[in-house]
């Protein structure tokens, strides 16, 4: 009776280990927590955001961004998308850069992001996490709505 109660617990103990190990192989290193570092960033032309905050959820086939911060004259900013590493146009909402994106894996520390308005491109964000895990840079290239350069490096920081 004894040998089939360790037994059973025996197995138990190994389900949830591969339980968890599975669960960390499925999320990679873009996902989680990330506060954005004013001070480490620059923002060229425009002003820099008061605070903004991603939460990211990324496996081997898609990328789920939810962001939360304050604009320079305090206003509250949301955005959000969902999509696939499929090279396929998603809709994104509270962008200021564009109605859709669409997303690849350059590597495993590297993701890029194309932003569309109406159709046409116009930011493109190359984001790259330390090899430590601990900082994501995003750097941003492109047009905003009225045509002005965007050229901005955003450091954040892993949460």
């Amino acid at each position: 009776m004894r040998g089939i109660r360790l037994s059973t617990m025996g197995v138990v103990v190994l389900v949830v280990t591969l339980g968890l190990v599975v669960g960390v192989a499925l999320a990679d290193q873009h996902s989680g927590t990330w506060k954005a570092n004013v001070a480490k960033s620059t923002y060229g032309t425009g002003q820099a955001p008061r605070m903004m905050t991603l939460k990211i959820e990324s496996d081997a086939t898609s990328f789920k961004v939810s962001g939360d911060g304050t604009d320079a004259a305090g206003k509250a900013m949301h955005t959000e998308f969902s999509a696939k590493f499929d090279g396929k146009d998603y809709p994104v909402t509270g962008n200021p850069y564009g109605d859709t994106v669409s997303v690849k894996r350059v590597d495993a520390d590297t993701t890029e992001s194309t932003f569309k308005k109406g159709g046409k491109v116009t930011v493109t964000v190359t984001s790259v996490v330390s090899k430590d895990g601990k900082t994501r840079t995003s750097t941003y290239k492109g047009k905003d709505a009225e045509g002005h350069d965007v050229n901005a490096v955003v450091v954040y920081d892993k949460q």
